[in-house]
């Protein structure tokens, strides 16, 4: 049986940042990959604005997600074909819906940054992004991704590597769900984080120490 010629589609060249990002998608599903999930109380990280009055949920996540590349820093690295390169700085990607395409601006070294300093590197390099004034420094050198698709409506999804990152984290929505707590039950606002993982670099247990680590600086956040 011949295929059918559809006439009427319009072609539209992969150019710029979609066939690099095209390009690395091919990569990234070339990985051997495996998913590590956790459900996290974001009582406190919806109180972030109440601790810093410019920082958001985000700013929290990007914090809880750097403290735990400091300490467990086998998640922060890169993979090549024959070998693992580690890093000492947190260089957290945050991706950004741009009119160009999705692009991933890297908010630099903050492993031991605070709320506001956080807030005010996410807040430049995003707004940048939305506005199409990027430069090279600011999308390279990230050691790690987050992807936050829970302001979108969406529950839980896995996240494709962003190539050569050994992890990303996807971030879910934050919905109401009852808990047990303390042989009681109560209504709490919880929220799916997925960590794809490259199992070149990391095993389950690594996996699941650094969601662990995360899921606790996001719970009760260390000063």
């Amino acid at each position: 049986m011949s295929t059918p010629v559809i006439e009427d589609g319009v072609v539209e060249p992969l150019t710029g940042l979609r066939r690099t990002a095209a390009r690395r998608m091919v990569q990234a599903w070339a990985a051997p990959v495996f998913h590590v999930t956790v459900e996290v109380d974001m009582t406190a990280a919806l109180r972030t604005k109440q601790i810093e009055s410019t920082a958001t949920v985000t700013d929290a996540i990007l914090r809880a997600s750097a403290r735990a590349l400091v300490e467990v820093p086998q998640v922060n690295a890169h993979v090549g074909d024959e070998s693992v390169t580690r890093f000492e700085r947190a260089n957290v990607g945050v991706a950004v819906d741009s009119p160009k395409g999705l692009v991933v601006p890297v908010v630099h070294d903050i492993g031991a940054a605070g709320l506001a300093e956080i807030s005010r590197a996410r807040a430049d390099v995003v707004g940048r992004a939305r506005a199409g004034a990027l430069t090279r420094d600011d999308v390279t050198g990230g050691t790690f991704t987050v992807s936050n698709l829970g302001m979108m409506g969406v529950t839980r999804f896995d996240a494709i590597l962003n190539v050569p990152q050994a992890a990303i984290l996807a971030v879910g929505a934050t919905v109401q769900r009852f808990v047990h707590r303390e042989d009681a039950g109560l209504w709490a606002p919880i929220a799916e984080f997925t960590l794809t993982a490259d199992h070149r670099a990391l095993d389950g247990a690594t996996a699941a120490r650094f969601v662990g680590v995360l899921r606790r600086e996001l719970e009760s956040p260390s000063p």
